[in-house]
């Protein structure tokens, strides 16, 4: 596993790539992806980095881990290739910006346009075996995202988290709430969408308001 990640990303981040833990992941990873159908494929899984550079990430969504279906995953958090049907939760994410924004559902579900203006979309488990949710999770992906979310709470200001679910708010403890604004609700998927958890929380309009009142760009949902 080449750690071929973008330079500002690299600078922040190099001391995480000498650490046992990270050698002992590169060794797993390398073995599961010899062996196993694994996604996504291994040019993107830094994708979140490549699309979002350190110095442009201005919005953080956290996911847990990638979709493990053939042709879904892309490196990005909820996204999909282009031209694979969406999955429950990311419908559930485009109904809400419908609502929300007034804007119309996209056709694609490529969330690389989101990445590409400074929203980092960054699961906490890189990457999956296929047809096997959860696989790679606890081999140390875990260790090394924390380190990227403090290292951005640390050296970053004014940032918009957006944490959905009870997995994404418990990495609320790794960010300085006073240097950013944390937003928090449901989860997107239908299990907390349909309890009325998710519908209504307004965090696209939100975010743009909190990004526009420091001066920066709003994102284009």
């Amino acid at each position: 596993m080449p750690v071929n990640i973008e330079r500002s990303w690299k600078e922040q981040l190099s001391d995480e790539f000498v650490q046992p833990y990270f050698t002992m992941l590169t060794n797993f990873i390398k073995k599961e992806y010899e062996e196993h159908t694994c996604y996504p494929k291994g040019s993107d899984i830094f994708a979140a980095f490549e699309h979002s550079t350190f110095d442009k990430t201005k919005v953080v969504i956290i996911g847990q881990d990638p979709y493990h279906g053939p042709n879904q995953a892309n490196g990005l958090c909820f996204s999909v290739k282009d031209g694979i049907p969406h999955p429950p939760s990311l419908i559930n994410i485009f109904k809400e910006i419908e609502t929300d924004l007034g804007k119309p559902y996209p056709q694609s579900g490529n969330l690389e346009r989101w990445a590409d203006q400074g929203v980092l979309l960054l699961n906490a488990t890189l990457t999956v075996r296929a047809h096997q949710a959860g696989s790679h999770q606890n081999k140390g992906w875990e260790t090394f995202t924390d380190a990227v979310i403090r290292k951005i709470s640390l050296n970053k200001e004014g940032l918009v988290f957006l944490l959905w679910g009870g997995y994404a708010k418990k990495k609320s403890n790794l960010i300085d709430s006073a240097k950013h604004d944390v937003l928090t609700s449901g989860h997107p998927s239908p299990l907390s969408a349909n309890r009325g958890y998710w519908f209504g929380n307004k965090h696209f309009s939100q975010t743009n308001e909190i990004l526009q009142s420091m001066g920066k760009t709003p994102i284009d949902w």
